[in-house]
């Protein structure tokens, strides 16, 4: 029986830059940085209250499972802003939103009531989009 997810991927343009994103903008912090063989870099963060989960910062290469043509088409959607990764949470929508703005956090949307929450959208340095929730 399967009882939690430990891992994601978020496929990005640039690693270090990812990085520099979602360390110094979002405040996540680095959970693993490694270059594997063939300088394969494994490079994985994650929210500082949430230790369990680590978001794998994945660049678009070809590998035995990705060929040039199909990372190519990956490359055109992420940058097209194609990608809607996931779902962070916050206790304070309206305060994080003005936070990240002053960072230089690109919103699409801003806080918004909704019927779950409130809700704005984000997009990271890659052009993969976010929803930030207050339940």
């Amino acid at each position: 029986m399967i009882n939690k997810l430990s891992h994601a991927t978020f496929y990005v343009n640039n690693q270090d830059e990812a990085k520099e994103f979602y360390v110094d903008k979002l405040g996540f912090e680095v959970r693993s940085d490694a270059t594997m063989g063939e300088g394969f870099r494994w490079l994985s963060v994650g929210p500082k209250d949430q230790p369990e989960i680590e978001i794998v910062l994945m660049p678009i290469m070809p590998s035995p499972f990705l060929t040039e043509e199909d990372a190519e088409a990956m490359r055109g959607l992420l940058s097209r802003g194609a990608f809607g990764t996931g779902i962070f949470n916050t206790p304070d929508v309206v305060a994080t939103y003005e936070e990240l703005s002053a960072k230089g956090v690109e919103f699409i949307a801003p806080p918004t009531q909704r019927e779950y929450g409130y809700e704005a959208l984000f997009k990271d340095n890659s052009g993969n989009w976010f929803s930030l929730v207050q339940r």
